[in-house]
């Protein structure tokens, strides 16, 4: 069940995108040829006007094809002939239904929380040493950490972990003032639970606030933001070499992981929450991915928009689309390529358990 839901998901979230698309194109009197789900050979489809709606069989991926979008054409509501600033809608309102989407499903899996975790300093273990006249004192509030935004309390840990090192540049709010701790020496120790298990820890104890409506909805919008800020170090870390291929997984990869996440959950309530949460995260990342100045994907689209549209207003030329269609084409091809690999990979791993 957990498996079949994951799909679904996913399968909702790539028609949220091709969605945003389409309702776009309509509201600006483009034509629609085409709104298809998935990729591949049509297993059901069906026309109605000028638009055939189609469900393919390959479940990846799907497409809203617009009369001129690659090509010039004579018809006088293709994508190609309308005003610029209306193609740019179309292009962006994929990306911009799944962030929404994102949103809303934050909220919702946190409007069940009773209590929010804030990053507010409460108290200090006898064992620790960040505290002090010169280090961190109760009451502060901590805004950065070696120079990344503190939204949420889980942020902490998690931006100290990607930096090797003991040391950090830390920036607090206190009494109303900002405080900046920089190379400050951040020391773990060992600490035995009840339970036996061993833990590296700071002795460092976090505020914990009856959570409101208001205060839900700002932690859905902060883990919306956080979950922006994810991607973005994803992509960095892989630009700098820090992960490779290896660490790459793709919808087969998620699936697996959101089935597993389910399956651990004390209750199927927390299973539900738990992949919603993942949901979100995954319609966030579609929409920032998307939105990346790569051919074939929406950002390089954009890109491409924006620069013709340029060079034509400077040369008063207007350049032949087939052009652009072109360098789009071999950009799906190679992502298609890239697509291929990490399912394979994927596949692989899940069967070599």
């Amino acid at each position: 069940m957990s498996i079949l839901f994951a799909i679904l998901l996913f399968s909702f979230l790539i028609f949220i995108h091709e969605l945003g698309h389409f309702l776009a194109a309509k509201a600006s009197k483009v034509q629609v040829n085409e709104f298809s789900m998935f990729m591949g050979p049509a297993i059901w489809k069906k026309q109605k006007g000028e638009t055939l709606y189609s469900v393919r069989c390959i479940p990846i991926g799907g497409y809203c094809a617009m009369e001129g979008e690659d090509s010039d054409t004579e018809s006088p509501r293709s994508f190609q002939k309308a005003a610029w600033w209306k193609r740019l809608i179309i292009l962006i309102a994929g990306s911009g239904m799944n962030f929404i989407v994102g949103i809303l499903l934050m909220c919702i899996v946190f409007m069940p929380v009773k209590q929010i975790a804030l990053p507010v300093l409460d108290s200090f273990e006898d064992y620790s040493t960040v505290d002090g006249e010169h280090g961190l004192q109760v009451g502060d509030r901590i805004l950065e950490v070696d120079g990344e935004k503190i939204y949420v309390q889980s942020d902490f840990s998690t931006i100290l972990s990607l930096n090797p090192g003991d040391v950090h540049d830390i920036v607090v709010e206190r009494n109303g003032e900002k405080v900046y701790l920089n190379d400050f020496h951040m020391e773990r120790h060992e600490v035995i639970d009840e339970q036996g298990n061993k833990m590296q820890l700071f002795g460092m104890n976090f505020r914990v606030a009856e959570a409101t409506f208001g205060m839900k909805l700002e932690y859905g919008w902060n883990q919306t933001i956080n979950a922006v800020r994810i991607v973005r170090l994803s992509l960095q870390m892989l630009f700098t070499g820090k992960v490779g291929l290896q660490d790459m997984g793709g919808p087969v990869m998620i699936v697996d992981t959101m089935s597993q996440v389910a399956a651990a959950s004390p209750t199927w309530v927390d299973a539900l929450m738990n992949m919603l949460y993942y949901g979100a995260f995954i319609a966030i990342n579609l929409a920032v991915m998307n939105l990346l100045p790569i051919p074939a994907l929406d950002g390089g689209r954009v890109v491409g928009l924006l620069l013709t549209t340029l060079v034509e207003k400077i040369t008063r030329k207007k350049i032949d689309p087939k052009y652009e269609g072109y360098l789009h084409a071999a950009g799906m091809i190679l992502l298609l390529i890239l697509m291929a690999v990490i399912l394979f990979k994927d596949v692989f791993m899940i069967f070599a358990r």
